[in-house]
């Protein structure tokens, strides 16, 4: 069994990589994923130093804060060890999430430029391990609209195939969505917007990507 699945993966990629589209899309887009990351530290650092409005949110408001950092950070990673194995069998989901994720984190840069908010009252300080690499060693709190977390899961719902991974892809997002509310991360704007703007972001690249 092990060898036939190390066969069918090993036969997906070198058909993948036979590919010169796919390759170069595989190539080009690490690549620049990779500049990209080097590059986000430095632009998290400057909007710390900006001042903006507090959002008088009626949800948080009503909802004691609480530090769920955990449970977060265990629904993320889970689904993305999940989800990164399914990219493995199938190589386009990687090629589709990677150029996607591209866009939408420049989106980000974008948004977070453009609306300077302030942090929500009641803010507890989540230090996720998966997304540090992006902020560097400060304490960044102010990346705000719209909410990275909720973007990467809701990605997946969209680059799954099979119709149970995107239920729980989608379980997923829901759960890091209120979790999020209770510790105070995001306003509920930023959550709600994710999903929003990233649709028709999805869409546009798999136009692209053919």
């Amino acid at each position: 069994m092990a060898r036939t699945i190390a066969i069918t993966l090993r036969n997906n990629w070198k058909q993948t990589w036979s590919s010169s589209l796919q390759r170069t899309q595989i190539i080009i887009g690490s690549i620049l994923m990779i500049i990209i990351s080097c590059m986000l530290p430095t632009f998290f650092n400057l909007i710390q130093k900006r001042t903006g409005p507090v959002i008088n949110d009626w949800l948080l408001a009503a909802v004691p804060s609480h530090n769920v950092s955990w449970a977060i950070f265990t629904v993320i990673w889970g689904m993305g060890f999940y989800s990164l194995w399914r990219a493995v069998e199938k190589p386009t989901i990687y090629i589709t999430y990677l150029w996607t994720f591209i866009f939408i984190t420049m989106l980000r840069v974008l948004a977070i430029s453009l609306i300077p908010l302030d942090p929500p009252k009641g803010l507890i300080v989540l230090t996720d391990p998966l997304t540090g690499v992006f902020y560097g060693q400060s304490t960044i709190t102010k990346d705000l609209f719209f909410s990275g977390h909720t973007s990467i899961l809701f990605l997946l719902v969209l680059c799954l195939e099979r119709k149970w991974d995107k239920i729980l892809a989608g379980v997923a997002t829901c759960i890091v969505a209120c979790l999020l509310v209770v510790q105070h991360v995001h306003y509920t704007i930023d959550i709600i917007a994710a999903p929003i703007i990233i649709y028709p972001v999805h869409r546009f690249i798999r136009y692209l990507l053919g």
